[in-house]
């Protein structure tokens, strides 16, 4: 009963971390996608992700251009550490070094696309009931989907009111997590429940 406790224990720590560095790498994605910083819930992102992110932009300095290193340092590092915590308190030990750094890049890779799919639903539910909807979240989706919408479009065009390039970017995301993401974590030697799948 105690080590099915503790296991639980474990698994909801370990989703929190995970919940925490989807948080973490939404707000690099508004950042790279250059969505509204003022939009109340961008500023949510922002305020809730300043504590760790800060630790890191004091030595990375703050955000230049579209890319925030220190936030992507901070998911990378909260990951790998959490892992390090994760299997000395289940009394594995240390795993290998190299292991734990390519489990670390499969997770932030793995939150990535997991706010790009669910963004994606998110859009298409939009543009059925409100096409036009000034909803903050809603703007926020549509800044965060169009820069990975915008190149897909131009080479498939909309055929009159029907817009495949959803379909072509879900396929896109899910090829990526499933042939980028699955090599990366069996690499890594890690239970993918570990990294964040």
């Amino acid at each position: 009963m105690g080590s099915q406790l503790g296991s639980a224990g474990l698994m909801l720590v370990n989703s929190l971390i995970n919940i925490y560095l989807f948080l973490l790498m939404l707000r690099f994605l508004l950042q790279a996608s250059r969505a509204d910083y003022y939009n109340p819930l961008s500023q949510s992102v922002v305020k809730i992700t300043q504590p760790v992110v800060g630790l890191f932009q004091g030595f990375l300095g703050p955000v230049a251009g579209r890319f925030d290193l220190a936030t992507l340092a901070a998911g990378f590092v909260l990951k790998v550490v959490s892992m390090i915590a994760i299997f000395m308190v289940i009394g594995v030990g240390m795993p290998p070094i190299a292991g734990l750094l390519i489990a670390g890049v499969a997770a932030l890779a793995n939150a990535i696309l997991k706010i790009y799919f669910f963004a994606m639903i998110v859009m298409i539910i939009l543009s059925w009931v409100a096409p036009n909807a000034s909803h903050p979240g809603a703007l926020l989706v549509m800044q965060l989907v169009e820069p990975i919408m915008a190149p897909v479009r131009k080479v498939i065009p909309p055929l009159g009111m029907i817009d495949l390039s959803p379909i072509v970017v879900f396929i896109a995301i899910n090829l990526i997590d499933g042939l980028v993401v699955g090599s990366l974590i069996r690499a890594a030697g890690i239970s993918g429940a570990l990294v964040g799948l």
